[in-house]
């Protein structure tokens, strides 16, 4: 069984360090099962008391057109501190980004400096940290979304709510 639980010092890691639980996500902010995940462990951070996630991009632009504009706008906001902001409007509005131009409409609701925001965006300067993620999830053996590995162990269930709660528990019972 393949173990996947390396996290770098300049990865993207919310919750506490010393939680029970650390889930590695690859997602994609266009897919709907990556917005399901995203609402499921939102929600179950509590029931497990602080769940620590660690997000990585696989944007599956053959099937979501603006998928790696929409990671390069979370890197871009996280170029001001707001990753983790734009990660969850992005999951939260996923059926209002249609275009490009929704990116810079979702990065003027969270204050951003927008002309900083709109210069990395048309220079691409962050598509080479969403590539670096895109190729590690090819190391780590993901090659959809969401890719979950639960404490170092890949999940291969479904993204709800119920299924992931089962799977969490689980993870605290090994």
């Amino acid at each position: 069984m393949q173990r996947v639980d390396e996290i770098g010092n300049a990865e993207h890691v919310r919750g506490p360090e010393d939680a029970t639980l650390t889930v590695i996500e690859y997602a994609d902010f266009q897919c709907p099962y990556s917005a399901r995940a995203h609402i499921a462990l939102r929600d179950l951070d509590g029931r497990f008391g602080g769940i620590r996630l660690v997000y990585r991009h696989l944007p599956l632009a053959h099937l979501h057109p603006l998928a790696e504009l929409a990671a390069e706008a979370a890197e871009a906001a996280g170029s001001q501190g707001r990753f983790w902001d734009m990660h969850d409007v992005l999951f939260e509005r996923q059926h209002q980004v249609r275009a490009k131009q929704d990116l810079a409409v979702l990065a003027e609701s969270l204050d951003l400096d927008i002309e900083r925001f709109r210069a990395e965006i048309l220079e691409r300067r962050q598509r080479a940290r969403v590539q670096a993620d895109a190729e590690r999830a090819r190391h780590d053996g993901a090659t959809g979304t969401p890719t979950l590995y639960i404490n170092g162990v890949r999940y291969r269930g479904d993204s709800d709510r119920a299924s992931l709660e089962r799977a969490l528990t689980g993870a605290l019972e090994r």
